[in-house]
């Protein structure tokens, strides 16, 4: 099973913001992966991420 959350916390005030979070964390399990996509650093502030690629000039940075 895949989730993709693309751009989910535009717009998202701090709270909205954990709540999507807590959702995702909850959600974890081995047989789940999530794709999240953000422009802001505050998303993986909240979400225990496993791997993160930084995007940049359309390649992969990091």
């Amino acid at each position: 099973r895949l989730g993709i959350l693309d751009e989910t916390d535009s717009g998202l005030d701090i709270d909205a913001l954990k709540t999507v979070a807590d959702g995702v964390n909850t959600l974890r399990a081995e047989d789940r992966s999530f794709l999240v996509v953000t422009h802001y650093q505050r998303l993986l502030n909240h979400i225990v991420p496993d791997v993160v690629h930084v995007l940049a000039g359309g390649k992969i940075i990091k």
